[in-house]
């Protein structure tokens, strides 16, 4: 061994035909990748244009790797390699090999995500079916990808001699890993296990309309761990998604997007309440926020002073209704201001002589 790193020991013929022969190998394995990875392309851009970007994107490098690393396999057999030198080139063949498939499933897992982003477009009005599967599409890829790096990693492990044993334990040991973080870490097991359930129930899901810890706003990322909430101020609310499970919060998209609001006026004894009514209702129509659903007008509480009056309607999503309100709230004042200004609420004094 003492020759390992003398490469002058080994004839310059020899190591000609070696570099030679791997050459035209990598470059067969190119050209094969090269033609079957065209036909996919054509066939992703045959459905959509950004299928085939998506494509490129999450497999191309893995799969030129992989395509190579498997040509140069057939040859390896039949290379002129020195004894030294044989056992450190099979292994290395070996972990990149098993490292560039982890690294092709991953980017399949990834390729999968981007096939439901475009087939379930997730910014469509009507997406609740859309925001389910992304909802749970994204933890069970997390998971996916965990567990494909974990694997990757015990076999490489186990392809050395000297540390076989470490990623036989990897696989073989799970049972006892799990009661050992069963102790050790039981809030963080917990909290994975919450993302699991959230994934499966779906109390939530990515894009929903949601008011957490006083703040509204829309679920932006669900992870194992935690989620995103993205206020309406375009700050982030991060959550640990175990509060998901056990606190109570409003979901106001849980069933559909579509959503109620009311408007409050406090007016005086005298106002005409049908005329209230009437002007709703053309407000409501002369907006292109309504949904044409929902439009009442109702007396809803009288006090000592002023009786309460409570305009209902509806929009597709809450971000319209919210602007629906504030332009219906605004003109039903300007109402009542410009056609009956003795209604506005009043303090009465009687006084005696």
């Amino acid at each position: 061994m003492d020759n390992f790193f003398d490469i002058t020991a080994v004839p310059w013929e020899q190591i000609v035909w070696t570099f030679s022969l791997l050459f035209v190998t990598a470059a067969a394995g190119l050209a094969a990748h090269s033609m079957i990875f065209r036909f996919l392309r054509r066939w992703a851009r045959s459905f959509d244009p950004e299928l085939e970007q998506a494509l490129i994107h999450t497999c191309s490098r893995s799969s030129r790797l992989i395509f190579v690393l498997f040509a140069i396999g057939f040859i390896l057999p039949l290379l002129s390699i020195p004894v030294d030198y044989q056992v450190i080139t099979k292994r290395t063949h070996a972990v990149v090999f098993i490292a560039a498939v982890s690294w092709l499933l991953v980017g399949g897992i990834r390729f999968v995500e981007a096939v439901i982003n475009i087939r379930y477009d997730i910014r469509s009005r009507d997406n609740l079916k859309a925001r389910a599967i992304h909802t749970q599409y994204r933890v069970f890829a997390n998971i996916s990808i965990f567990l494909v790096t974990l694997v990757g990693v015990a076999l490489i492990l186990m392809s050395f001699d000297q540390i076989r044993q470490l990623g036989v334990s990897l696989l073989a040991s799970a049972g006892i890993a799990g009661i050992i973080l069963s102790f050790a870490a039981q809030k963080s097991i917990a909290t994975v296990l919450a993302g699991i359930q959230i994934a499966i129930t779906q109390p939530i899901r990515v894009e929903d309309v949601v008011i957490v810890e006083g703040e509204w706003g829309w679920i932006e990322e669900i992870t194992l761990t935690y989620v995103v909430v993205r206020i309406w101020d375009l700050r982030r609310l991060v959550v640990p998604i175990i509060y998901f499970i056990e606190k109570p919060f409003q979901n106001w998209t849980r069933v559909s997007s579509d959503i109620l609001g009311t408007v409050f006026l406090h007016l005086d004894y005298t106002i005409p309440v049908e005329e209230i009514r009437k002007e709703l209702r053309r407000l409501l129509e002369a907006s292109p926020l309504w949904d044409r659903k929902v439009c009442v007008a109702q007396v809803t509480n009288l006090t000592d002073r002023t009786m309460e009056i409570r305009a209902l309607m509806s929009a597709a999503d809450s971000p319209t209704l919210w602007d629906l309100r504030c332009h219906v709230r605004e003109k039903l004042l300007d109402f009542v201001r410009k056609n009956y200004p003795e209604s506005l609420p009043r303090f009465r004094a009687e006084l005696e002589k």
